[in-house]
């Protein structure tokens, strides 16, 4: 080796000790690798910053921009509803969350898609009297398996795409992936369907601040609207809604007060005092069409710039021994008075009559950039930084409409990817789907810039030639194994360096070493590229490899022990089918 090819290896294997090493965060440990490079000489200081303008940062960062969009939405969770409101069988439960997380996966981000189904599990295991950690670890892996279906399924997929654009003028198009990667999801959901049991069944044992603000019971005031579709049908009808989350302490039908009994027909304009945690409050609210007490007036001259913040109601606050109705909160301060929550006591009265007292937590909605000036002028503490979508407005056909277009302009190839998505993301902008100061809360920063510092680092290999060098060391290996052994060394590495790199750090080291390892023994890259894609994205043995695994491990109560009990079996799995269908579909010769 050349001086220079030590340093780039010396270089990237001090990065990724560092990355297993977890002292330093992974955005910063690539940011140090992409100076040294510079300070080595390895890469020229005009292209170290070459990568904040590559497609794979634009791509990645507006993929997660949409997949909040939809989220959002709440159509996911609406259609599961629709469809599927008595869904009681714990198979047909688990079989609804993986294909469903499965499908969501090949178009959104695969954490978003875990995202938006991980409440619907909650309640799947509530219903069922079975702990969550039945449904997520699943439900991960099948996240990781559904990104492998399309081009912008995952992060891995759009490296080597870009790769094989770089090397044969031609990147892989968006459904390339989907004939290997729906064999594969198939198989992985057949398999997780029959042997989810070999995950024990835990308990979150530390919830966090977060779950327990979930967990909490809020009080709030709803009316049936004119496009309520629950208007006519009894109070059981729409409680279903949230299954069992939410009760009813009282019907106020104009000066009549009823009691909540389940046959109760509902009329337009009954108001309706209901209790549970926020999010089976808002299941109800955006189902039933609701409208939630305050001024609505005043919230349609706010409409599109609006948010609900939680806060706790500080000593020496002016809201302590008054109620709302003297307070008149949305003449004088501009906020509505969503919801209350008093620990150790259930609500009954009217939110316009209830004394508040030091330490009620309490939704406040108004305008998003003077809240925080509100909350300090009503002396109250705002709680956990976490969307509260109660009472805010969503439109599911948008960003459905905006996701359909950005596919269908890259899959008829009308425009390339990164120009598709970005559009798609400044539409969810543009139409309201998503508040501009939510943005840069769902676009995840480190990552993009840990992609955007190693993309020139991960290329010292290549410009180096040390690459080369790895291809010649894995085509001694190879020796004379025949084209299926050949896949599966590369398939085989890449897994094994994902559990200690992200997936696009693996993708971005891999893929020019498989290249020139399948070029030097005289066969075709694409199925090769194809294999680090899958191994990269296939990290079932550690929740620390993808985030999707690392998403779950706390709700879920898992132990480190507890992946590969699961993953192992499924990761044999994976290699048995993908070789053949990877030979199959691309050819080597």
């Amino acid at each position: 080796m050349t001086y220079e090819q030590i340093l780039a290896f010396g270089l990237i294997a001090v990065m990724m000790a560092a990355f297993l090493w977890e002292k330093f965060r992974y955005d910063v440990v690539a940011c140090v690798a992409l100076v040294t490079a510079v300070a080595l000489g390895l890469l020229p200081a005009a292209d170290a910053f070459s990568g904040f303008s590559d497609d794979l940062v634009i791509i990645v960062g507006s993929a997660l921009v949409v997949s909040a969009g939809v989220a959002r939405s709440g159509v996911v969770d609406l259609a599961i509803k629709r469809f599927f409101p008595a869904l009681t069988s714990l198979h047909g439960q688990m079989l609804l969350l993986l294909v469903t997380v499965t499908i969501l996966s090949a178009f959104i981000k695969n954490i978003g898609a875990l995202a938006i189904m991980m409440p619907v599990a909650f309640q799947f295991a509530r219903r069922s009297h079975v702990p969550p950690s039945v449904f997520l670890m699943p439900m991960a892996f099948s996240a990781l398996l559904g990104g492998l279906m399309t081009q912008i399924g995952t992060s891995p997929n759009i490296a080597v795409s870009r790769l094989r654009e770089e090397l044969t003028g031609q990147s892989f198009t968006m459904f390339d992936f989907t004939p290997v990667g729906a064999t594969l999801a198939a198989a992985g959901i057949v398999f997780l369907i029959f042997f989810y049991w070999l995950v024990p069944r835990r308990e979150n044992q530390n919830p966090s601040l977060q779950e327990a603000l979930e967990s909490s019971s809020f009080a709030t005031e709803a009316m049936i609207t004119r496009q309520s579709p629950f208007a006519g049908k009894t109070l059981h009808h729409l409680l279903q809604t949230a299954h069992g989350e939410v009760t009813a302490s009282a019907i106020l039908r104009g000066h009549t007060r009823l009691s909540p009994f389940p046959d109760v027909l509902l009329h337009e304009e009954d108001t309706l005092l209901l209790e549970g945690p926020s999010e089976a409050l808002d299941r109800i609210v955006s189902q039933g069409n609701l409208s939630l007490s305050g001024s609505t007036e005043h919230d349609r001259k706010k409409r599109g710039d609006v948010s609900s913040v939680e806060a706790v109601i500080g000593r020496g606050s002016p809201l302590i021994g008054q109620t709302t109705s003297e307070l008149s909160l949305v003449h004088t301060y501009g906020v509505n008075l969503l919801a209350v929550s008093r620990q150790g006591k259930r609500i009954r009265e009217r939110l316009g009559q209830l004394t508040l007292r030091s330490g009620d937590v309490v939704v406040l909605q108004g305008l998003r950039q003077q809240m925080p000036s509100i909350l300090t002028e009503l002396g109250c503490l705002p709680l956990a930084e976490r969307e509260i979508l109660l009472g805010t407005s969503r439109n599911i056909f948008i960003p459905l409409a905006i996701l359909v277009v950005a596919m269908g302009s890259t899959a008829l190839g009308l425009a390339p990817v990164a120009i598709a998505f970005f559009a798609a993301a400044l539409a969810m902008v543009a139409f309201g789907v998503i508040p501009v100061s939510e943005v840069y809360r769902a676009v995840d920063g480190p990552i993009l810039v840990m992609l955007a510092a190693l993309i020139p680092v991960a290329d010292t290999l290549r410009t180096s030639g040390g690459s080369d060098v790895i291809a010649g060391w894995l085509n001694a290996v190879a020796g004379g194994l025949p084209a299926w052994g050949a896949v599966a060394l590369i398939l085989l590495t890449a897994m094994a360096v994902t559990p200690f790199l992200n997936n696009a750090a693996t993708v971005l080291v891999m893929a020019p070493i498989a290249a020139s390892f399948a070029t030097g023994i005289g066969y075709k890259p694409e199925a090769f590229l194809m294999a680090v894609a899958i191994g990269a994205g296939c990290d079932f043995l550690t929740p620390i490899g993808h985030q999707c695994n690392t998403l779950v491990m706390g709700p879920g109560g898992y132990k480190f022990s507890d992946y590969p009990r699961l993953g192992l079996p499924l990761s044999v799995l994976i290699v048995l089918v993908s070789v053949p269908a990877l030979l199959m579909v691309w050819p080597v010769r």
